[in-house]
C-alpha cells in the first residue's frame, strides 16, 4: 500500500490539475473568435490543401474533445463544436489533427510505429484491468505469479504505447503551429498564435501525464510481482 501511495497518488493529483487546466484553457480560447472568421472545418481543409493533401476528408463527429485523425481511412474527425466553431481553440485543434495527416503523408516513423501497435494495445487495454486484479488476488492468496506476470507484460505494452504517443502528439502540434504562424490568412495576430500555442501545450501535457501514470502503474504492479517472486 505504501508503494501505491508513493507512485499513484501524486500522479492522480497531477492528472487532475492538468485536466482542469487543459479544459479551462480550451473553454477560454473557445470564446475568442478568430479575426479571419474561419471555421475549424475550413482551417483543416486549408491546411491539408496547402500541404498538397487532397485524399483526406474532414468530418464532423459527435461529442466533446473527440477530435482525432484516423490514418486507416484518412479522415480528420472534428467534434461538432470544433467543426463549426470560428474560435482560436477550434483552429488550433483542427490544425493539430491535420498535423497527423501530414505525418502520415511524410511517413513519420513514430506515427507508423504507434499505428502498428493500436490493435494489440486495444485488446490489452480492454482486458488489462481484470487480468491485473485477478493476478494480484492470486499472487496474494496463492503465491501464483503467472496471471499477474501476463498483466504486467500487457501493462508494459500500454506504457510503451503511451510513451511513443508523446513524440507523435508534440510533432503534430509543432507542424500545426508552424503552419498557423506562416499563414496570416488564418491567424492574423501574434496574440492568436500565442493562444493557439498555449492551448496545444496544455493538450500535450495530458498525454505526458497519461504516460507518467502508465509508468507509475507499471512500476507498482512490477514491484508486486517481483517482490512476491523473490519470496
Amino acid at each position: 500500500m505504501g508503494v501505491y501511495l508513493i507512485l499513484i497518488i501524486p500522479v492522480l493529483l497531477l492528472s487532475m490539475f492538468v485536466q482542469w487546466r487543459f479544459r479551462n484553457k480550451f473553454s477560454k480560447y473557445a470564446e475568442m473568435q478568430l479575426s479571419s472568421g474561419l471555421s475549424g472545418k475550413e482551417v483543416a481543409e486549408r491546411m491539408l490543401h496547402d500541404n498538397g493533401i487532397y485524399d483526406v476528408k474532414v468530418m464532423s463527429t459527435e461529442g466533446q474533445l473527440t477530435d482525432h485523425y484516423n490514418p486507416s481511412d484518412k479522415t480528420v474527425n472534428l467534434s461538432t463544436d470544433v467543426y463549426y466553431s470560428r474560435s482560436v481553440a477550434a483552429a488550433a485543434v483542427a490544425a493539430h489533427e491535420c498535423g497527423h495527416a501530414l505525418q502520415q503523408a511524410k511517413s513519420y516513423n513514430w506515427l507508423q510505429l504507434r499505428s502498428s501497435m493500436v490493435p494489440v494495445v486495444s485488446i490489452s487495454s480492454n482486458l488489462l484491468q481484470w487480468v491485473l486484479l485477478i493476478g494480484a488476488l492470486l499472487i496474494g492468496f496463492t503465491g501464483n505469479p503467472i496471471v499477474l506476470a501476463i498483466g504486467v507484460v500487457g501493462l508494459a505494452l500500454v506504457t510503451i504505447f503511451s510513451i511513443i504517443t508523446l513524440p507523435v502528439e508534440f510533432d503534430a502540434s509543432n507542424r500545426a503551429l508552424a503552419w498557423l504562424k506562416n499563414n496570416n490568412g488564418v491567424m492574423q495576430t501574434q496574440e492568436e498564435n500565442a493562444q493557439a500555442k498555449d492551448a496545444l501545450w496544455w493538450a500535450a501535457m495530458t498525454y505526458v501525464v497519461a504516460a507518467v501514470g502508465a509508468l507509475a502503474n507499471l512500476l507498482y504492479y512490477a514491484s508486486m510481482l517481483f517482490g512476491r517472486s523473490r519470496d
